[in-house]
């Protein structure tokens, strides 16, 4: 059996855990224009926007290299969680599970936090651990802070 692991953090947001949840669960397609130097598309591939088991795919960068990345989305509105399981992509050539959940949680009324959950299991041992996909999708929800306090 394969390494696997699952790595836990969380990115202080400021604002309201509702909007950064709304901005997660509904608005995918605002990413590239918010933070394309991360994100340069979202698309639906099944589903709508802001359902529950919708497929999309997601155009990014990591590490300076293009990416590809098909995930199916779980919501928990009562949570304010959003669960991105991995399907397809180049995460998914060297991880056999690749799920990662950011919860929203309004800690007090000045002191917001993005729960960041990311669980792996390598295809071999020789697959390195994803600590660079925890990276940037630690870095996604920071970027994300400035912009969901715009909207």
């Amino acid at each position: 059996m394969a390494t696997s692991g699952t790595y836990v953090t969380e990115v202080p947001l400021k604002g309201s855990a509702e909007k950064h949840y709304k901005r997660w669960r509904n608005e995918n397609h605002l990413f590239p224009d918010a933070i394309g130097h991360h994100i340069q598309g979202v698309t639906v591939h099944d589903g709508e926007w802001d359902s529950h088991g919708a497929i999309k795919i997601w155009n990014y960068t990591l590490d300076g290299k293009p990416e590809v990345f098909k995930e199916r989305r779980e919501i928990d509105d009562e949570n304010m969680a959003v669960t991105f399981r991995g399907l397809e992509g180049h995460v998914m050539e060297q991880l056999k599970v690749y799920d990662t959940i950011l919860q929203f949680i309004q800690k007090s009324p000045s002191d917001i936090v993005c729960k960041i959950t990311m669980t792996w299991e390598k295809r071999t041992d020789d697959s390195p651990e994803p600590s660079n996909y925890m990276k940037l999708v630690k870095s996604l929800a920071a970027d994300m802070d400035a912009h969901v306090l715009k909207a």
